[in-house]
């Protein structure tokens, strides 16, 4: 085949910070050019832009320009770093974090732009956590009524999610609520932009909306939360569209911010973790796929329906048509290891890092690899970001235990690592006890880079790692998608199996650090079970948000 009859196709991947595009070979899935766009406005934590307005504790906000500005940017910059001429892309395929939503109107426009100094206005990052007290009340009211969806989210829903944070909307800003026509997650709206046409994915629908069975809860339900409530589900759709399958056409406006040739195909919105199983080509039965960044996400097929608790969901065509995909996942991980590095090492390890050519992390890695296991006498609970499963609890907080005069930076920068690599066992755990096997644990994601973290959660969880082929599993995911929707490939499993890529059992436990890590584990699960009532923990929370008042 001449490199001129060659097909390629765009993958777009929205992160929190940035967004990075990728041109991809349809034939082979290889990635010949990228470029990534940093957010302007970043994640949006103590006041508005423009109007200063102070945000409470717990509040995450974006705008959406930025999102905008990744099509004008980032696709442009990757189409010439690749030297693909526009006319052999036959598709664009996007992926979002999730749940990040925004209310708007019915023909697309965000409230933010209309009411930019209202908090509630703009769109609410995945990691925006203060609907937690609405997310408790859905969760009380849904088992005390028996509503039957909500096993199928491991028996708590998320603050994290469409419902929880749709009631802070109304109870808070009523009226922008009722002005609200549209609870569109960043996924859909994307797609809006980029076809001209309003679509609903299946996966963000489920995993993040509480779409089952066909329906979302009642307005019956809805109303006895608040009866202002009742309409919610109104506002999100009900037709939503396959995964892989065409959203619509790109609009020429969206060709002449991209320079994409108009008229190409536009695959269906999805969710940076769950494209990321196509780009591992890891879409088959036990397959867990690890996303492992600021955060970690678990996504796995399966073709049975069980109830595992404290999991984010499980939906039927979640991941790929035909299979029921698995979710679940650890609110903060790099987050941990960067909040650590950032302000709780001494001026003197950033001197010796510079002396020794390294960045800090590095630093820090290098000293904590020479150290045995157990060595550091501590062990951590790795909730600084709230606990997303088992406990689905995000007003948690970490605790370190076994510090003394002695304890140096590498010591903690250590357990922290292993604790989040505890809180994936027991997310494995919890699976495999519910009936449902990981046969292969696939990872992907930005801290696949740190070598030593790998062989940590390989000895930690006793079995090999594999790994994604690629630096840019979501992006490679979402072109992936996007050469379905562009009619390349007859499904996902097949367009994943001729583009993505996957090295099988890169990492192989260490028997004897294994055995020596199953001790600390089991003094991780008992520290575990002891906080996770979260009593003590949710008092701290309480005063510090009322001494931020």
């Amino acid at each position: 085949m001449s490199a001129n009859s060659e097909r390629y196709v765009i993958g777009v991947d929205y992160g929190t910070l940035s967004g990075r595009a990728v041109v991809v070979r349809v034939s082979d899935g290889e990635e010949v050019g990228g470029a990534v766009h940093e957010y302007a406005h970043r994640v949006i934590e103590e006041a508005l832009p423009g109007s200063g307005v102070r945000l409470g504790p717990d509040w995450a906000l974006q705008s959406p320009a930025d999102w905008i500005d990744v099509l004008r940017h980032a696709v442009p910059k990757a189409l010439a770093a690749a030297q693909v001429p526009a006319e052999q892309v036959v598709g664009i395929g996007t992926d979002f974090t999730a749940c990040t939503i925004l209310p708007v109107t019915a023909d697309g426009h965000p409230l933010c732009e209309r009411f930019p100094e209202r908090p509630h206005a703009w769109p609410k990052l995945w990691k925006h956590h203060a609907a937690q007290p609405h997310a408790d009340r859905i969760n009380a009211l849904a088992a005390e009524r028996g509503e039957p969806w909500l096993p199928r989210y491991g028996g708590k829903i998320s603050s994290e999610w469409q419902f929880a944070k749709g009631l802070q909307l109304l109870e808070e800003d009523p009226e922008l609520y009722g002005l609200a026509d549209r609870w569109i997650e960043a996924a859909d709206w994307i797609i809006w932009q980029l076809a001209g046409v309003e679509t609903r994915n299946v996966c963000t629908a489920g995993y993040k909306g509480i779409f089952q069975d066909g329906a979302y809860p009642s307005e019956e339900f809805l109303a006895a939360l608040n009866p202002g409530f009742a309409g919610f589900a109104g506002k999100l759709g009900t037709d939503l569209a396959p995964l892989g399958g065409l959203a619509g056409r790109l609009t020429a406006r969206a060709a002449e911010w991209t320079g994409l040739p108009e008229g190409i195909a536009v695959a269906v919105g999805n969710v940076d973790a769950h494209v990321t199983a196509a780009a591992a080509d890891a879409v088959r039965p036990g397959q867990m796929v690890a996303i492992m960044g600021t955060s970690t996400c678990h996504v796995m097929c399966s073709d049975r329906l069980a109830e595992v608790p404290g999991m984010c969901g499980v939906v039927q065509d979640g991941i790929v048509p035909g299979l029921w995909g698995y979710e679940a996942g650890q609110s903060a991980v790099g987050d941990i290891f960067a909040w650590f590095v950032d302000n709780c090492v001494p001026a003197s390890y950033a001197e010796r890092a510079a002396e020794a050519g390294l960045g800090l992390h590095e630093y820090l890695t290098s000293l904590a690899a020479g150290q045995k296991v157990g060595q550091h006498g501590l062990v951590a609970l790795d909730w600084h970001g709230g606990n997303r499963s088992v406990l689905v609890d995000h007003t948690l907080s970490g605790v370190v235990v076994g510090q003394t005069l002695a304890t140096r930076p590498e010591d903690v920068y250590r357990a922290l690592i292993e604790a989040t690599a505890y809180g994936a066992r027991t997310i494995v755990e919890t699976f495999e006890a519910a009936g449902v096997p990981v046969e292969e644990f696939v990872v992907a994601g930005g801290l696949l880079k740190n070598k030593f973290l790998m062989q940590i959660y390989a000895d930690v969880l006793r079995r090999p790692l594999s790994v994604i082929g690629s630096d840019q599993g979501p992006a490679l995911g979402s072109a992936i998608h996007a050469a379905v929707a562009a009619g390349a490939y007859p499904d996902i499993t097949a367009a994943a199996a001729a583009m993505g890529k996957r090295d099988a059992a890169v990492y192989a436990p260490d028997k004897e650090r294994a055995d020596a890590y199953d001790r600390l584990y089991a003094e991780y699960r008992r520290l575990h079970d002891h906080f996770a009532d979260g009593d003590l923990l949710h008092r701290l929370r309480a005063i510090r948000n009322e001494a931020s008042a």
